[in-house]
């Protein structure tokens, strides 16, 4: 008795282009009181995403463009939007910002780097 299985694998249509994602980073507020230079940022940026598990080379998967306080970076997937945060959170410490300056995700592709809220400190001095 012979029994014979065949699995088929489902075809899959490749359209001619790849799945592409955008995210921002808004740099806005460390820009305007002249903390941050974003132009060191986006060569920060450049030359530590990895790509294929190298660092720098970004070839046409990965694209990085600046607009004044505006960091918009385009990748074909998979690409991670928390890489993104890990590597701007790595730039903020090498820069000695890590302590005045925290990553928050404002929309979905998106994330604003802001001041930590700092309370009166009145209260805290008391002796």
């Amino acid at each position: 008795m012979g029994f014979t299985c065949s699995f088929h694998k489902p075809q899959v249509k490749k359209s001619g282009k790849k799945a592409v994602s955008k995210f921002t980073i808004d740099l806005s507020a460390p820009v305007e009181d002249k903390v941050l230079d974003p132009a060191s940022f986006e060569k920060f940026l450049h030359d530590r995403i990895k790509v294929n598990g190298k660092a720098g080379e970004l070839g046409s998967k990965v694209t990085i463009t600046r607009d004044k306080t505006k960091i918009v970076v385009n990748a074909e997937l998979p690409f991670s939007k928390r890489y993104l945060k890990y590597l701007t959170k790595k730039y903020l410490k090498k820069q000695q910002l890590r302590d005045f300056l925290h990553v928050i995700a404002s929309s979905k592709g998106a994330y604003e780097l802001r001041y930590f809220k700092v309370s009166g400190g009145a209260d805290a001095e008391e002796n």
